[in-house]
């Protein structure tokens, strides 16, 4: 008997029932929300239509609002740096914004990366390509995390940015890069043939930080149908922290999906054709 690659079948069944779009929706909405937020950033570089100015990192939105990475603005505080009102300012509504919706949102609906991570992962699947988790360890993000502040700490300066590939990308893409497309191209590589999704699931210290800001978020995937769930193993098998997804459907009490590391993604409410999943708060228990 033929052996069949899972990943050309999976969300068939939610294709046929729901049709092509419903079956994507979050994936296309993910992508347009991404590709949008850069496409502010590059009318100003490109097309001298300055509603935003700046990158990620730090931005002034028509010349207004400002907006601060927080996790950019914590290793400013470890260097040791001055910080300007306008840069606090504009980290408490980025953190206030995550606080409520999620923080691994930014992973999946704002990060230029996900494109790129994503990108592997489909391939990956593609050429049935398996591997095991390289002795990664998911708990290598935070362990960087700590270092990454360490290290601001005793050189009094921001050593991470510089080669950080979520800036490099974003600011690359606007400002142009040499060496930073290299980069770019090992990540996708070590998530096509080493680890699965590895970069944003067991290395990237920006998740971490996220994820450890939005613990407590109310925006939560909740598996409200899951007495439907038919163990296809689809939700798995699409969802980029596939552990947070257990213990909603089969573990406790509660089918909210409670762990941080949720980046909110809505793939699994895609693809699962008995419509298991949904969208919902963490007050909500059923």
């Amino acid at each position: 008997m033929k052996k069949v690659n899972i990943c050309k079948v999976v969300g068939k069944d939610a294709k046929v029932s729901r049709g092509w779009l419903s079956s994507h929706k979050y994936l296309i909405l993910r992508r347009l929300s991404q590709l949008s937020i850069l496409g502010l950033f590059l009318l100003g570089p490109w097309f001298g239509i300055w509603i935003v100015k700046g990158n990620l990192s730090s931005s002034l939105t028509l010349d207004t609002l400002p907006l601060t990475d927080p996790f950019v603005l914590l290793q400013s505080v470890f260097a040791g740096h001055s910080i300007a009102t306008d840069a606090i300012i504009g980290a408490l509504i980025i953190l206030v914004f995550y606080l409520l919706i999620g923080g691994r949102v930014f992973c999946s609906w704002v990060c230029p990366v996900n494109i790129i991570t994503d990108s592997a992962s489909w391939l990956r699947c593609r050429l049935g390509i398996k591997t095991n988790s390289g002795g990664v360890s998911r708990k290598t993000r935070y362990w960087l995390l700590a270092t990454i502040m360490l290290v601001s700490l005793i050189t009094g300066s921001i050593v991470w940015e510089l080669i950080n590939p979520v800036s490099m990308l974003h600011r690359g893409i606007i400002f142009g890069m040499s060496f930073g497309w290299f980069l770019i191209v090992l990540l996708f590589l070590f998530d096509v043939f080493v680890v699965k999704n590895g970069w944003c699931s067991r290395i990237c210290p920006m998740g971490a930080f996220y994820s450890l800001l939005g613990k407590f978020s109310i925006l939560r995937v909740n598996a409200s149908r899951r007495d439907a769930c038919t163990d296809c193993l689809e939700c798995f098998i699409v969802c980029p922290e596939s552990q947070v997804i257990n213990p909603a459907l089969k573990g406790t009490k509660s089918p909210i999906v409670l762990d941080s590391n949720c980046t909110n993604c809505g793939r699994c409410i895609d693809i699962c054709e008995p419509k298991v999943f949904s969208y919902s708060s963490r007050i909500k228990r059923n």
